[in-house]
């Protein structure tokens, strides 16, 4: 049942950080976007940039950063995926990309545009 309710609420910030973003200008093209090598959140436009975007959320400051949580690994994961998604919609290779993680957290919502490389 916990887990459930996690997803669920995972969701709900999502759904947050979705219209957070268009009221931005972004247009949201993807939601939880799936493939063997993982899940993006978010996929987003944002002329002429296609963002991949991570959303975390924290309730307080005691679990830490939300930025902490997206580490090396899931860099990686982001990083193949978004490929994943490149290919699938048939998106040139020099499609202009990048990777932006989105947090929210009782102090509001922060955007870090192009907040890491891509990485295999």
């Amino acid at each position: 049942m916990k887990k459930q309710n996690q997803r669920k609420l995972g969701q709900e910030y999502e759904e947050l950080a979705a219209a957070w973003l268009s009221e931005q200008g972004y247009t949201v093209l993807e939601r939880n976007f799936r493939s063997r090598a993982g899940e993006i959140d978010l996929i987003a436009r944002e002329d002429p940039y296609l963002a991949f975007v991570e959303v975390k959320y924290r309730s307080g400051e005691r679990q830490g950063d939300p930025t902490d949580a997206v580490d090396r690994r899931k860099q990686q994961n982001i990083s193949r995926t978004a490929a994943s998604y490149l290919l699938k919609m048939h998106l040139p290779e020099d499609t202009p990309c990048r990777f932006d993680v989105l947090t929210l957290s009782p102090r509001g919502i922060v955007l870090y545009r192009d907040a890491f490389p891509f990485q295999l």
